[in-house]
């Protein structure tokens, strides 16, 4: 199987199964000298490990992240990067095989058992192996070593929908994003999902959702016009991650409802320079950082794991009716959220890089 990097002069490859010993990753295109701890790597795994509320998966992994190489204590004390490639790994402690028993040779709608049958001819039906979202758990890790990469700059993530139920904006408020089990914004859906996803989990279903995520602090000038546009790069990053079917940038889908006038983000000057009087680009013109806050948004589909007969058929062509057991997310898109922060940081620290390496010598870059 080929096609577990991503990136450029910042890069990560991940590695592992669902329910192999571990998954991991290596991060190569580090700068030296950044402090970084497993401790910090850690905070950021905690927000997307699983068993942390009714309303996710029950199973138990505590994704300790373990820093095999890249990195070097000082006489302080102090932990740098070397500007080697940063490795690391986390154990898988409570997988079920027995739970995927049935489906061994039976195709789960929704899931990539068809296509990774039809492409590899053979599968790893534990789980779903590499297509399991067990292998985010290795993004999150690189994110936040992109997230040191790019200091000075925030990037905040946030659950606006669930299925059919979106936030108010004139409630907005960044500080309930970790008050509640759902990173939402509003506390008021986050009182009302808690009765709408309960219904749904008793019920053996599922619910899509949308994240958006903002990253602060972006300076203007990373990206390329052409085939290296920020914006393309935030929507493959985002297009990667299981279970996302669209993705957009800014104002988005929206934007076709909009005249002309209503969509440009007019411009005036102010003592401290140029100033935008709205933000419906997203942050990104031309492919290129503008300054502004950079926002993107990702559509997560519900999961197809259900306890509902869906019809099917085995890999030797017998029609069946197929009910997935196991412990599953009525709502992926819940544990997305540090999942979609992570590539973003990613994203920003390649294009960050790759800035400095052509216009190292422009004053925007930090």
């Amino acid at each position: 199987m080929s096609h577990n990097t991503f990136g450029h002069l910042f890069r990560f490859t991940t590695w592992g199964e669902s329910h192999g010993p571990a998954l991991g990753c290596v991060v190569d295109g580090c700068p030296p000298n950044i402090e970084v701890s497993e401790a910090e790597v850690q905070s950021f795994l905690d927000k997307r490990k699983p068993g942390q509320s009714k309303f996710t998966t029950q199973r138990r992994e505590a994704d300790a992240v373990r820093i095999l190489s890249g990195t070097m204590e000082q006489e302080d004390g102090r932990i740098l990067t070397t500007g080697t490639p940063i490795s690391m790994i986390i154990e898988n402690t409570d997988q079920r095989s027995k739970d995927y028993g049935d489906i061994k040779s039976r195709y789960r709608p929704g899931h990539a058992d068809f296509s990774y049958d039809a492409k590899y001819g053979i599968r790893d039906y534990r789980g779903g192996g590499r297509s399991s979202a067990r292998e985010t758990a290795a993004r999150v890790a690189a994110g936040a070593i992109a997230r040191k990469v790019i200091a000075g700059v925030t990037v905040r993530g946030a659950l606006v929908q669930m299925g059919p139920h979106k936030v108010d904006r004139a409630r907005w408020d960044w500080d309930e994003v970790n008050n509640n089990p759902f990173f939402c914004p509003d506390p008021v859906a986050a009182e009302e999902w808690a009765t709408y996803l309960d219904g749904v989990r008793k019920a053996g279903s599922s619910v899509g959702a949308v994240i958006e995520v903002v990253a602060e602090g972006v300076l203007a000038g990373w990206g390329a016009p052409v085939y290296g546009k920020l914006d393309q790069d935030i929507a493959s990053a985002f297009m990667s991650i299981n279970a996302v079917k669209g993705v957009e940038i800014g104002n988005g889908f929206e934007a076709a409802t909009l005249s002309g006038e209503d969509n440009a983000d007019e411009i005036r000057m102010r003592n401290d320079g140029p100033r935008f009087l709205s933000n419906k680009a997203g942050g990104v013109l031309g492919g290129i950082s503008s300054g502004q806050p950079v926002v993107a948004r990702f559509a997560v589909k519900p999961t197809s794991s259900i306890l509902t007969p869906r019809k099917s058929i085995t890999a030797e062509g017998e029609e069946v009716d197929v009910m997935t057991k196991g412990r599953h997310d009525p709502c992926v898109g819940i544990r997305a959220v540090p999942i979609g922060e992570a590539m973003m940081a990613i994203v920003l620290a390649d294009h960050m890089l790759r800035h400095r390496g052509q216009n190292g010598w422009i004053d925007n870059v930090s």
